[in-house]
């Protein structure tokens, strides 16, 4: 029987198949020598040495949720995440089940100086060429979606064009695939929730970290709704932190997030603080937390 990842992944295929007979690679080649990919990874362990990295993710709907937010500005959103304190973005570009597109990812990237992820489920070198051609620099490969073949030739194939690439676990099993592979990724994510309940554990990002090398940046995903969370993940040993639809929920972004750096006691950067501050405090939105999980697709964050 086809799990929900078995169709997500049929969809996107038909999808990269239908782009591909309508953009010819050696288009998108054009289009990629003209954005100079940013370090990715590289913004995401200089933050970590001074506060927590996070990633902010722009994310408009999921399929579990729907509509997450329907005012989405993606430059304002953007520049709200720069100024709340992210070190870097995600940008959802699935259209069929997250509302997202390919143009979201090339208006974020001119919005802001953040590097931009292309968050996606990568089945076909060419969505590395096209995540550089909208102005991507980097690129997610899902170690449950991908074989060990797979996952070499996509890591390859993105630091060919100079992208970086996160590759995201929820199992030590699928771990252990990732550290075998013969060229490592630039980041490793865990994501919290179960494959098979979707339940959230914050536990499971905790039990793989000390298993994912110095030499990568170590990123914890899902399931963080509080500066508690934050702080405990940040103690265990990671770097970076995926967060999405907890700001997406809030009028305003960046306060939300400035709000959840403060609380752990991190600042924001000077060049970075927002333009308005109301008091946010332990009663926002971010002390609050559904601790099943239940009824959440395990992509999400």
């Amino acid at each position: 029987m086809a799990t929900h990842l078995d169709k997500i992944l049929a969809t996107t295929r038909v999808k990269v198949a239908a782009s591909k007979a309508l953009v010819p690679a050696e288009e998108l080649e054009a289009r990629a020598a003209l954005h100079r990919p940013s370090g990715w990874a590289d913004a995401l362990r200089v933050r970590s040495h001074s506060a927590p990295a996070i990633i902010a993710e722009l994310k408009k709907a999921s399929p579990s949720k729907g509509l997450i937010r329907a005012d989405f500005d993606v430059a304002w959103l953007a520049r709200r995440y720069a100024a709340g304190g992210a070190a870097a973005l995600s940008v959802l570009t699935d259209e069929p089940y997250f509302q997202g597109n390919l143009r979201n990812l090339e208006v974020a990237s001119v919005a802001v100086s953040l590097p931009c992820l292309r968050k996606d489920f990568t089945v076909d070198a060419y969505q590395i060429l096209e995540a550089r051609a909208h102005g991507g620099d980097a690129i997610l490969l899902i170690a449950a979606a991908l074989t060990d073949d797979e996952l070499l030739r996509f890591t390859r194939a993105a630091h060919a064009i100079e992208l970086d690439v996160l590759c995201e676990v929820h199992t030590g099993e699928e771990l252990d695939r990732v550290l075998a592979v013969a060229e490592q990724p630039d980041a490793i994510g865990v994501n919290n929730r179960d494959l098979r309940t979707f339940e959230v554990r914050l536990e499971t990002s905790i039990e793989l970290v000390d298993r994912i090398p110095d030499s990568v940046v170590r990123v914890a995903e899902s399931g963080i709704a509080a500066a508690a969370d934050l702080a405990r993940l940040r103690r265990a040993g990671f770097d970076a932190f995926l967060i999405g639809e907890s700001l997406m929920r809030q009028p305003d972004p960046a306060v939300a997030l400035e709000a959840l750096l403060r609380a752990t006691g991190s600042r924001v950067p000077c060049d970075q603080v927002p333009t308005s501050l109301p008091n946010v405090g332990l009663d926002s939105d971010f002390e609050r937390r559904d601790e099943s999980g239940r009824g959440e697709n395990r992509w999400e964050t």
